[in-house]
């Protein structure tokens, strides 16, 4: 899953020239939206290990069997700040035009969050986004391969935000990224607590394959352990819109294309999409097109026109994408609660209620066709008759109601000069 950037971000990262992130989707070993099992090559964002020089990979920050990412693990139970979340938000923002590193900010939200069973009700046994992911113990299940970077890309965020839960901050990371691409606005809300320890973490194996035998059963059976449906499925799998692979880590793709072959970062890799970088509905117009061999479509993308009721959405979201903004925002949400256990159990919202749209005040001219403007009595009782019937400034009828009363008159006119002449 890429993030896209928008055309004027697209036209910046053409000319970045950062060598510390590549924003190919998918881990050495895995990819796949959200790659999680150890024998799968998962369909997820592919790590920034590759992405990073030696220097800045001896740089990375370590990650101890015993304790979680960076210096302390957040303490259990306890609720993010709400404005300390605002203010990490606004540094995600900056790490991503900086970095560009959007596609592997979501993979780190949706595996952290993509290991959710629902059939296990005890937390966190029943995995989900509980910020599990942080400790070694899971980054080492081979769906996570490359994760690290992002975590140590991040780990500066969460130092300075000691009161941000990294169950939160994983998935601030992720939406805001595909926001930040270009994307729809995901309806978040915050508030997870984190596990205290590795002993808590799940087990390996709970993460999808891009190319199994059956990719359809496959996709269904990873994806309802999670309670999620078909729609939501082919959603979710829109983010492929965004970053590459690299066949040298994932199995999958082209060394290089004419699309991947000038970075950003390091060059190479396959995309999905021609604007790699760009999170709109190409994803699905291109699979549907099939007349570019430089574009990836895997086993796993290929089925979403394939199957009966994967085709439904992805021709549906191959035309609109307006419902697909729609439905991928309301299934991201979704994925990045599940398993979640929140503190406050209502969570946190961090963006106000919209303000109301004032309704448009009512102007009777613009219901008439006449050139002259009518006398306020004549106006107030056009209003009453007009809502009489359902109308209003904001709520026009579903039939020109006047023009339907004039079209009668005229016909009774007619008639009655017809037959006064007999």
């Amino acid at each position: 899953m890429t993030s896209s950037l928008g055309n004027t971000a697209s036209s910046r990262i053409s000319a970045s020239s950062s060598p510390g992130v590549r924003l190919s989707l998918h881990p050495p070993s895995s990819f796949s939206l959200l790659s999680f099992s150890s024998s799968f090559k998962p369909f997820a964002f592919s790590p920034l290990s590759s992405h990073f020089s030696p220097h800045q990979r001896r740089s990375a920050v370590n990650v101890s069997s015993s304790r979680g990412f960076g210096t302390v693990a957040s303490p259990k139970c306890a609720a993010s700040n709400s404005d300390q979340l605002k203010s990490a938000r606004e540094d995600l923002k900056q790490l991503l035009n900086s970095q560009f590193c959007h596609p592997i900010l979501v993979r780190l939200g949706w595996h952290d969050a993509g290991t959710y069973n629902k059939n296990i009700e005890e937390w966190p046994q029943r995995g989900g986004a509980n910020g599990s992911l942080r400790f070694e113990v899971e980054l080492k299940h081979a769906a996570n391969a490359g994760l690290v970077n992002a975590l140590s890309l991040i780990q500066p965020i969460k130092d300075k935000y000691s009161d941000v839960t990294f169950a939160d901050l994983f998935q601030l990371a992720s939406a805001t990224a595909i926001e930040e691409a270009g994307g729809p606005k995901i309806p978040m809300k915050y508030g997870r607590v984190d596990v205290s320890g590795p002993n808590e973490c799940p087990e390996e194996g709970r993460l999808p394959d891009a190319g199994p035998p059956s990719p359809a059963d496959h996709l269904r059976e990873v994806f309802y352990r999670m309670g999620l449906n078909d729609k939501e499925i082919v959603a979710l799998s829109g983010a492929h819109t965004l970053g590459r692979s690299r066949p040298e880590r994932s199995g999958w793709g082209k060394p290089e294309t004419k699309y991947t072959k000038d970075g950003p970062g390091t060059p190479g890799g396959q995309s999905w999409t021609v604007q790699w970088l760009k999170f709109d509905n190409s994803y699905f117009k291109d699979i549907k097109a099939k007349r570019d061999e430089d574009l990836l479509v895997l086993p796993t993308d290929a089925v979403l026109f394939e199957d009966p009721s994967f085709k439904v959405y992805a021709e549906k979201y191959a035309e609109d994408q307006e419902t697909l903004f729609k439905d991928y925002a309301e299934a991201h949400a979704k994925l990045s609660n599940l398993g979640a256990k929140f503190d406050p159990p209502e969570g946190i919202v961090l963006d106000d209620t919209p303000v109301q749209a004032v309704p448009e005040k009512f102007v009777a001219a613009k219901y008439s066709t006449g050139k002259r403007e009518l006398s306020d009595s004549m106006k107030r009782k056009i209003r009453a008759e007009y809502e009489s019937f359902g109308g209003g400034p904001d709520k026009p009828l579903p039939t020109n109601y006047f023009l339907n009363i004039i079209i009668i008159i005229g016909v009774l006119a007619i008639l009655t000069s017809l037959l006064g002449n007999y």
